[in-house]
């Protein structure tokens, strides 16, 4: 049974850090790109961070500069570090696994949310 299990949301003020994980089961890790979506209210879902099985990464250009993605292969958790946080990253943040051959292996995580506000 695959699971994509997220932590780290939270109400936090503009300017601040957050720190999201999620650990995956149920996959063979090492094998999937990982990324990190976003869907606010009334919006739909939007790519935010990904990051490649070789460590490849790209971002949004909303967040570059503030968000990084990263991995660890041994504990299969991938992370987004999100700084300089506005109201508008106020979002229920996903977790999705999508493997790099056979991409209709397709997995998301059930969310996070983060509330920037003061």
């Amino acid at each position: 049974q695959v699971q994509l299990v997220e932590s780290g949301g939270g109400l936090v003020q503009p300017g601040g850090s957050l720190r999201l994980s999620c650990a995956a089961s149920g996959i063979n890790f090492s094998s999937y790109k990982m990324a990190w979506y976003r869907q606010a209210p009334g919006k739909q879902r939007e790519l935010v961070a990904v990051i490649t099985s070789g460590g490849t990464t790209n971002y949004a250009d909303s967040v570059k500069g503030r968000f990084i993605i990263s991995r660890d292969n041994r504990k299969n958790t991938v992370d987004l570090q999100m700084n300089s946080l506005r109201p508008d990253d106020t979002a229920v943040y996903y977790c999705n696994a999508v493997h790099e051959v056979v991409t209709w292996l397709t997995y998301w995580g059930q969310g996070t949310q983060v509330t920037v506000s003061s």
